[in-house]
């Protein structure tokens, strides 16, 4: 991890009403330089978001979290310099929000009895996610690896899975009430609701990408309900969960696309569940066999509420493909969130010196390099 040119001299956190104010000396400019963070709230017409306190438009532009193919919960206990520094590293990139994924079988210890240890890290995060000007879109209930998934989780029935998942979300919502630092939470990720029986304890979809399993069933049964009723009564629970502690906060949930093939193959239909959100968020990744769908996914997202790409990556196209997409998709998109994996462009580049950089790794790299380029022009900081 690269030493920032930054160094965090002194942290002082004040609470304001819908503010926090945080001074620290930059190595780089003599003085003190105030970083403000406040809420992010839908703005009046509907279509984009803004600044709670000045009114400024804020267009999320950001990174799913990761390191080296590691989840967060993996390292944050023994190594947080590095999750500092990456956080150091991605606000220079030019990103203002950070998805990070908290893992269920992590901050529950039992159904009813979240893990401490994990809150209070999670309250850490946040405070390194103010003093370092970043929004977190904070994605819970994730079981993407399926061997740390307790035995107890898998085994509950849909009535207390729900009030498992329930109570996961109470508790992330209190540790996180006071910061604005959170720009929205995200339910669940890429969530399917059943259109018929599953297999007792089958809640995941059992399809591993890189050794992560990162799509969940919220039910295992119709019981007489269509799929829109069951994801309808799900998002209302875990909504209520949250609102408990925090009645601003935005709310979404991280859907799987539209395709022409299977169209709305996970039941979540974005026309159906948008008056129970605040926003909706869509992963897309465009395919170069398929040049078009990408755009046609997205205008089914069009329902008269902010979108959010919340997921994107040169995954099945190229760079530039990827970045004829991202131009085309300002006509309905007011926010964008690729991927992040611990390294920056001139740490690649310095591999590359080395004849150490792999073709996955110059991929990467030029999508670091378009993500810095793009940044003033999709999301000029307020």
């Amino acid at each position: 991890m690269k030493v920032t040119k930054c160094i965090l001299v002194c942290l002082i956190a004040l609470n304001l009403i819908g503010c926090r104010t945080v001074l620290r000396i930059d190595a780089s400019k003599e003085g003190l330089r105030a970083l403000s963070l406040e809420r992010i709230v839908v703005a009046p017409e509907g279509q984009g978001f803004m600044l709670a306190k000045t009114r400024r438009r804020f267009c999320p532009w950001g990174m799913n979290y990761g390191n080296a193919g590691r989840l967060m919960e993996d390292f944050w206990d023994r190594d947080w310099d590095t999750l500092a520094g990456d956080f150091r590293e991605l606000k220079a990139l030019g990103a203002n929000v950070v998805r990070v994924h908290l893992q269920f079988a992590k901050f529950m210890a039992a159904p009813d009895q979240p893990n401490t240890r994990a809150l209070q890290q999670f309250r850490r995060l946040l405070r390194l996610a103010e003093t370092t000007g970043l929004y977190l879109d904070v994605t819970g209930l994730a079981s993407y690896r399926p061997a740390d998934g307790p035995a107890w989780y898998d085994a509950l029935d849909e009535p207390a899975r729900w009030a498992a998942q329930a109570s996961f979300w109470e508790a992330v919502a209190e540790a996180g009430a006071s910061s604005p630092a959170v720009f929205c939470y995200d339910l669940i990720n890429e969530p399917i609701s059943p259109g018929q029986r599953r297999e007792p304890g089958k809640w995941r979809s059992g399809s591993l990408f890189g050794g992560y399993d990162f799509l969940q069933y919220i039910a295992l049964e119709p019981a007489g309900r269509t799929r829109e009723q069951i994801v309808s009564q799900w998002i209302e629970r875990m909504t209520a969960a949250i609102r408990k502690h925090d009645r601003q906060v935005l709310i979404t949930v991280g859907l799987l696309p539209w395709s022409r093939q299977w169209k709305h193959l996970s039941g979540f239909v974005p026309e159906k569940i948008a008056p129970l959100l605040d926003f909706i968020s869509v992963h897309i990744y465009p395919n170069k066999d398929r040049p078009d769908e990408a755009m046609e996914s997205l205008r089914v997202c069009k329902i008269g509420k902010p979108v959010v790409i919340e997921e994107t990556f040169p995954l099945q196209c190229d760079v530039a493909q990827l970045e004829a997409f991202l131009r085309a998709s300002r006509e309905i998109a007011c926010g964008w969130i690729g991927h992040y994996d611990g390294d920056t462009p001139e740490q690649l580049d310095g591999l590359e010196r080395l004849g150490k950089l792999s073709i996955s790794q110059s991929i990467y790299r030029t999508w670091l390099r378009m993500f810095v380029r793009l940044k003033p022009e999709f999301a000029a900081d307020p």
